[in-house]
């Protein structure tokens, strides 16, 4: 057993969890093992947050909030659900009703009793202010990447307004912490910008290449788990497992943000991480329509760079897509370049929002950058969506007609490798196994 899944194995202890990596869970244990296990939980009276994730996440929610509204149905006090958007679009009432599982307009028909809300993080008077973690235990916390910096912790009001805070929500290879889920949906899914641009670039500073798919704590993790600790309200979790291109889960994981997330992580790992003899010189990755901009449709190539040759090229399809970002138009200011390029040349760019930053390397992956040679990327990054070519080109990136994609002749050739539904499975080399 690795040190991390040992110290995964402690953290969840005392964490109820049901599945594995293999197997598929039939509706009626999901239903059953929530509303058991959330009946072991001291919840009578007291106001719950249930915090759940937006739509750019593959999860039947349909499937899991009929249990925790049973679960909660008469013995919590008030219950309010928060959609951690971290800093993605408003979801739409329609879109809320499709995503969460009721007639649109009619919530008090299938979760009677509940309020649902985003997370409306361009406001000001969302927050509650958690207070500052020192600038020395920040450094801590990131592994000494960062120094002189303070981390000033705000979070969604409701989470601290109410009793009980719970997270319903999937664990998956994410390329910031590791492992998304547990405290993730807290920060940066329910924060303020300090703890998302920090966090986001300590991970942009150990590279997406290297930390997703990560076991354990990792310095991203830590400093999320820091700013968590300051939330005074009892932190719990409904952690799933999801089968990848299928509204199913593998697994179901109750217990404390920590413990449930823990036990689910090891689960995420083994059913979400696909790992190849070779690497291939082109890489198809066929986004699904759920992604609706490159900001969150940059999954299609993050979770499969590591299996892209040196010197190779990755194609992000996606006809669909017609905006880079609309919630961040910053990145049009800086475009899409390696981590070396901004770490060079620092002044000229720390007083960019580090989370455009570390989104800005996240989507053009590893490379370098001197006076000399300037930027060299390992490998070449194309768009073929409906983005205009001059507009891609100006943010660094390769332009390619969809229309020109002819997928059939792609799969047809075996130095391509061509993935339906990117953006879910994590791709990498066996030989990269640590």
């Amino acid at each position: 057993m690795t040190d991390a899944l040992k110290q995964l194995e402690e953290l969840a202890a005392g964490s109820m969890t049901i599945g594995g990596p293999e197997g598929i869970l039939t509706q009626e244990e999901v239903h059953a093992h929530i509303v058991d296990s959330l009946g072991t939980m001291d919840l009578d009276g007291k106001s719950v947050a249930v915090v759940v994730p937006d739509a750019t996440r593959a999860v039947p929610m349909g499937k899991l909030l009929p249990a925790v509204h049973e679960a909660l149905s008469g013995r919590a006090s008030k219950v309010t659900v928060l959609v951690a958007l971290g800093t993605h679009a408003a979801m739409t009432e329609e879109q809320l009703a499709f995503f969460l599982g009721y007639e649109a307009g009619n919530i008090e028909a299938t979760y009677p009793g509940w309020t649902v809300l985003n997370h409306e993080w361009w406001d000001e008077s969302t927050f509650a202010d958690l207070g500052v973690i020192p600038a020395e235990e920040v450094t801590e916390y990131s592994g000494g990447r960062l120094h002189d910096v303070p981390m000033h912790v705000l979070v969604n009001r409701h989470v601290v307004e109410n009793d009980v805070a719970l997270v319903v929500g999937p664990v998956l290879p994410h390329e910031v912490v590791g492992m998304s889920g547990g405290n993730k949906y807290f920060f940066p899914g329910l924060s303020g910008h300090d703890v998302i641009d920090l966090s986001h670039w300590v991970g942009a500073l150990i590279s997406s290449f290297e930390i997703i798919g990560t076991l354990g704590i990792t310095p991203v993790r830590s400093l999320i788990n820091a700013a968590t600790d300051r939330i005074p309200s009892e932190k719990l979790c409904i952690a799933v497992v999801t089968e990848a291109g299928a509204p199913e889960l593998h697994s179901v994981s109750v217990g404390t943000t920590v413990s449930a997330w823990a036990a689910a992580s090891p689960i995420a790992a083994a059913s979400h991480i696909t790992y190849l003899d070779r690497p291939y010189k082109r890489v198809l990755s066929i986004l699904p329509t759920m992604y609706d901009d490159i900001w969150t449709g940059a999954k299609g190539f993050y979770k499969m760079e590591p299996v892209v040759a040196d010197g190779g090229e990755l194609i992000i399809y996606a006809p669909h897509i017609t905006e880079v970002s609309v919630m961040h138009p910053g990145l049009a200011t800086i475009g899409y370049h390696n981590r070396d390029y901004y770490v060079k040349q620092w002044e000229r760019f720390k007083d960019h929002p580090w989370g455009e930053l570390a989104h800005s390397t996240h989507l053009r992956g590893m490379g370098t950058f001197d006076d000399v040679e300037g930027e060299r990327n390992r490998v070449t990054v194309t768009l073929a969506t409906s983005i205009p070519r001059d507009v891609v080109e100006s943010y660094n990136l390769n332009y390619l007609d969809p229309a020109d994609v002819d997928i059939a002749a792609m799969e047809a050739d075996p130095e391509t490798l061509v993935v339906h539904n990117a953006g879910e499975v994590l791709h990498r080399l066996r030989s990269d196994v640590r």
